[in-house]
C-alpha cells in the first residue's frame, strides 16, 4: 500500500472505532490495541491532530488536513508509519461489518470533498481506500487453456 492510502485507512479507522464506541459496538483487540499505539505514536509527532480526533464529534475534523499531517508525520518517522501500516492491516482483517461501512463511509465523504490536485486526489484515494476492504475485480483477458505454451498433460 501507498503511504497515503496507509495513513488514510490508520486516521479512518481510529475515526471509525471513536464512532462504533459512541454506540457501544466493540472491535477486534488487534486493531483496538494497534489503533491504541498509533494514536500514542502520532502525539508524539502531531500532538494536534491528536487533540482533533478527540474532539470529534463535537467538532468537526478537517479530515484532509489531518491526513495531510499523519502523511508527513508518518514520513519523517518510521515508528509512526510503522504504527499506521499496522493500523491498516488490522482494519483489513476486521470482521465487524459496521466498522467496514464506516471506513467505506469515510471514503465516499473523501470523495465529495472539493478537489485541491496541488495536495491530494481525493477521489483516487478514496477509490484505494475501497479497494482495500472490498478487493478489487480482475478485468484481464481470459486466455484460452489450449494458447499457454506448456503442454496440458502431464
Amino acid at each position: 500500500m501507498e503511504p497515503l492510502t496507509t495513513a488514510a485507512i490508520a486516521l479512518s479507522s481510529v475515526i471509525a472505532i471513536k464512532a462504533l464506541e459512541k454506540t457501544g459496538e466493540k472491535v477486534g483487540e488487534a486493531l483496538w490495541d494497534r489503533a491504541g499505539k498509533f494514536l500514542v505514536t502520532l502525539k508524539k509527532q502531531s500532538p494536534h491532530t491528536v487533540v482533533a480526533i478527540e474532539q470529534m464529534p463535537e467538532q468537526p475534523l478537517d479530515y484532509g488536513k489531518a491526513l495531510l499531517e499523519v502523511e508527513s508525520a508518518a514520513k519523517a518517522n518510521p515508528e509512526l508509519a510503522q504504527a499506521a501500516q499496522e493500523v491498516a492491516t488490522a482494519a483489513k482483517a476486521e470482521p465487524n461489518p459496521n466498522f467496514i461501512q464506516l471506513i467505506q463511509q469515510q471514503a465516499d465523504n473523501l470523495k465529495s470533498q472539493p478537489q485541491q490536485p496541488s495536495v491530494i486526489n481525493y477521489q483516487k484515494l478514496a477509490d484505494e481506500m475501497k479497494n482495500v476492504f472490498q478487493g478489487t475485480i480482475f478485468n484481464a483477458p481470459v486466455t484460452k487453456f489450449s494458447e499457454f505454451p506448456f503442454s496440458a498433460t502431464l
